[in-house]
C-alpha cells in the first residue's frame, strides 16, 4: 500500500487562502501538498514533478482550471484532477468532468467533503493504472503469441518452398524474388501491415504444386505439347490442394494465390477462367510479379529478355493479363522492382 508522504498533491488556486487551507487539510493526512498561485506556475511544476493528483480552482485570471486541466492531461496523463469552484454551475461541472476531472467542489466546503473527493479521486487512479497496466499486459500477450505463431508460420513455408527447390534451383531464386515484388505491391497499394506479412509469406507459395509435375514436363527445354501444357496447368490446382483445408489465414490466402496466379483479367487465364475482380487481389500481384520475374530470368526454353524489351511487353497486357489498376501501381514502383532484381544478382 502507498505512503501518503509518497502521494504529491498539487494545489492551485489565485487566492492564498484557499491554498493555505487545502494543503494544511492534505498535510494533515500525511499526503505531501505542492502550491501554485497560478495555471502557467502550475504548468512549470507539471513540468518538472510527477504529482498524483491536481486540486484547481476554475475561475483564475489567465487561464481558468478547465484549460489548465485540458494542457495538465496532455504532461501527466495518469494525474488524477479535482474541480474547485465558487459557482454552482452544472455545464461547467459538467464540462470539467467531460474533459477528465474525477471531481468536482463546491466552495466552501467542509475538510470531510475536500478529503473524500480526493480518496476517491486518488483510489480511481489506482484501479485505471491498473487497468491500463493490465491491458498494456494484454496486448503485449497477444502481440508476443502472434510473434510466435507467425514464426511457425514461417518455418511452415520455408519447409514447403524447399521442396520446390529441389526441382530447380532456378525457382528457388524466383520464389524469393516474388515474396519482395508481392510485398513492394501490396504496400505501395495500402494493404494493412499484417496483410502484407502474410502475402509475403504465402506469394513463395504460389508455384508449390509444380512438385507434382513430372520432370520430363517441368524441365524441358522445348515448346510443350497440347498435352504437357495441360498438364502443366494442373500445378495451380495441385498447390491448391496441398494448402487447402486449413482454417489459419496465411494458408487461406497461400492457396488463393496457388489457384489463381495464373488467372488473366480479361477472363483467358487458367485453371478457372475467372476474370476481373472475381480473382483473389493477392493473386493478381502475384501474377505481376511472377510475369516480371519469368521473362527477365533464363529458363530451360529460352533466354532472359533484356528489361528494355519485356517491360513494353508488359505494358501491352495492362487491362489483359493484368489488373490495370495494379499494373499501374507497379509501374510506379517499377525502381523498386528493379532494385530487388539487382539484390538477388548479387547474392
Amino acid at each position: 500500500m502507498t505512503n501518503n508522504s509518497e502521494i504529491f498533491i498539487l494545489m492551485v488556486d489565485d487566492e492564498s487562502s484557499i491554498r493555505r487551507l487545502v494543503a494544511q487539510i492534505m498535510m494533515g493526512k500525511g499526503y505531501s501538498c505542492v502550491q501554485a498561485a497560478s495555471g502557467a506556475e502550475a504548468l512549470d511544476l507539471l513540468l518538472t514533478q510527477e504529482f498524483s493528483l491536481l486540486i484547481t480552482d476554475i475561475m483564475m485570471p489567465e487561464m481558468s482550471g478547465i484549460e489548465l486541466l485540458s494542457v495538465a492531461h496532455k504532461l501527466q496523463p495518469d494525474m488524477a484532477v479535482i474541480m474547485l469552484t465558487g459557482v454552482d454551475d452544472q455545464e461547467t461541472a459538467v464540462q470539467a468532468l467531460e474533459q477528465g476531472a474525477y471531481g468536482y467542489i463546491i466552495k466552501p466546503f467542509q475538510p470531510n467533503e475536500l478529503l473524500i473527493n480526493v480518496i476517491n479521486a486518488l483510489r480511481r487512479r489506482e484501479l485505471e493504472k491498473i487497468r491500463n497496466n493490465f491491458e498494456k499486459d494484454l496486448q503485449e500477450q497477444v502481440l508476443e503469441r502472434t510473434r510466435d505463431i507467425r514464426k511457425r508460420e514461417e518455418e511452415i513455408t520455408i519447409h514447403l518452398v524447399m521442396a520446390s527447390e529441389y526441382r530447380d534451383e532456378e525457382t528457388g531464386s524466383h520464389i524469393r524474388r516474388i515474396a519482395l515484388y508481392a510485398t513492394a505491391l501490396a504496400k505501395a497499394l495500402g494493404w494493412k501491415e499484417d496483410q502484407v506479412d502474410l502475402l509475403r509469406l504465402a506469394a513463395p507459395m504460389h508455384d508449390i504444386g509444380k512438385i507434382g509435375i513430372p520432370d520430363h514436363i517441368l524441365l524441358k527445354s522445348g515448346k510443350f505439347t497440347p498435352d504437357e501444357f495441360e498438364i502443366m496447368k494442373k500445378h495451380t490446382v495441385m498447390g491448391a490442394g496441398i494448402l487447402s483445408g486449413s482454417d489459419v489465414p496465411l494458408m487461406i490466402m497461400a492457396s488463393e494465390v496457388a489457384l489463381n496466379h495464373h488467372e488473366r483479367w480479361d477472363g483467358r487465364g487458367y485453371p478457372n477462367g475467372l476474370s476481373g475482380e472475381n480473382i483473389p487481389e493477392c493473386a493478381r500481384i502475384v501474377a505481376i510479379a511472377d510475369v516480371y520475374d519469368a521473362l527477365l530470368t533464363d529458363r530451360v526454353y529460352r533466354p532472359a529478355f533484356p528489361e528494355a524489351e519485356a517491360f513494353p511487353m508488359m505494358i501491352a497486357e495492362s487491362g489483359h493479363h493484368f489488373d490495370p489498376r495494379i499494373f499501374q501501381c507497379m509501374c510506379d514502383i517499377h525502381e523498386e522492382f528493379r532494385q530487388i532484381r539487382r539484390d538477388s544478382a548479387n547474392k
